[in-house]
């Protein structure tokens, strides 16, 4: 019976440690396609639209807009100033999408791979922002990133308002 428990266990260690995904679609009333230009083009203007979740993104590496380009981020999660280092691994224009592979910073002191993508696309008459976050723990004790999930619909809301006319 230890035996069996002990396999058991190990069963479920590896399925807590394997790649996972969250997703979070919010609607908004702004242009879906000035928000993907933002994260596309413009990420270090975030922090001016956002600044009670996102106080700076500094080019740290490559140039903004390009595939490789590093970013610096210092944010505030979970009461918490937080830091972050990413990487743009991706664009896709056909489908509003904006790819980014956190490589160091707080989130790495939890997750083994943390990679954010954020769409912003048409649906019908609705314009919405899906933020999906593909993890991996280091650890079955490391929650999931429910509350960053909270944090990237804070921050949509926070930049659509500015991107509405008055």
């Amino acid at each position: 019976m230890t035996g069996a428990s002990n396999s058991h266990s190990s069963s479920n260690l590896e399925r807590d440690m394997a790649l996972s995904t969250k997703t979070n679609q919010v609607v908004i009333k702004s242009d879906c396609d000035a928000f993907h230009q933002l994260w596309k083009a413009n990420p270090n203007q975030v922090p001016t639209l956002t600044p009670s979740y996102i106080q700076n993104c500094q080019v740290h590496e490559g140039e903004v807009g390009n595939l490789g380009c590093c970013l610096f981020w210092n944010y505030f999660h979970d009461g918490k100033d937080r830091v972050g280092k990413t990487i743009t691994t991706d664009f896709d224009e056909g489908k509003k999408s904006v790819t980014f592979k956190v490589v160091e910073g707080d989130l790495m002191d939890l997750y083994k791979t943390f990679v954010i993508h954020i769409q912003a696309d048409k649906h019908g008459s609705d314009n919405i922002v899906t933020w999906t976050v593909e993890y991996e723990k280091l650890n079955p004790n490391v929650p999931d990133p429910d509350t960053l999930m909270e944090f990237y619909e804070k921050v949509t809301r926070d930049i659509e308002a500015c991107q509405l006319p008055n």
